[in-house]
């Protein structure tokens, strides 16, 4: 009787370890196409970052949101680029520049207005300092004081004056409802090596309201 029951424990034990077996055998075919998908995995680069204020891959602030807004379309105005530009303006924009012109409305008028300007500009710095961001809610408010130095006309120019905007949330994005362009001083440094002195020149107060080219906080 004992004998039966050794042979009966026995044969359990041998069915146990080929099940075992084939469990084995079934994860050492699989591993290496685990493996090399893993490794597929790790060798793909990451993906590009796009931190854009609508759609950040890091989150940030309104503050944060409305500071990275300005610096895009500064940028983008000192480069010429209305499209970047356009991004961060309203269609219904009102404008009021530096110099004595009745206010503009519309994106459609201002990029027109800009665009002359723009064509008489080169060698365009624009730095922005002292800025001060405040929101209520889907309003805010954004002042700071700016810089401009460029050839107008090639006449070597010096501008000092502040911006103040008005900004509305529209679904996720920040967008200027309102650029209000003030100038405090501005000073004509002579023409630039090898143009003549006689070459006409903008006047540095009719420079747009966003022409406040700041890349610094």
């Amino acid at each position: 009787m004992a004998g039966v029951t050794d042979t009966l424990k026995t044969k359990k034990l041998v069915k146990a370890l080929c099940a075992m077996a084939a469990a084995l055998m079934v994860m050492v075919a699989l591993a290496p196409g685990a493996f090399a998908q893993n490794k597929k995995k790790k060798n793909q680069p990451p993906p590009p970052v796009d931190n854009d204020n609508a759609h950040p891959v890091v989150p940030l602030t309104d503050e944060q949101q409305i500071d990275y807004l300005l610096s895009e379309y500064l940028g983008a105005w000192q480069l010429g680029d209305t499209e970047k530009m356009h991004k961060d303006y309203s269609d219904d924009v009102t404008v009021v520049g530096g110099g004595w012109a009745p206010p503009i409305t519309g994106w459609t008028n201002y990029v027109t207005l800009y665009q002359q300007q723009r064509s008489h500009m080169q060698r365009v710095r624009m730095d922005r300092m002292n800025t001060l961001i405040k929101v209520n809610g889907n309003t805010a408010w954004a002042c700071y004081q700016w810089e401009f130095e460029a050839l107008v006309d090639g006449v070597s120019s010096l501008v000092h004056g502040q911006t103040t905007l008005v900004l509305v949330k529209k679904d996720v994005r920040w967008l200027i409802v309102h650029d209000h362009t003030s100038v405090v001083d501005s000073k004509k440094q002579g023409p630039a090596s090898g143009t003549p002195a006689s070459a006409p020149a903008v006047s540095p107060a009719s420079t747009p309201p966003a022409a406040d080219k700041p890349q610094s906080k």
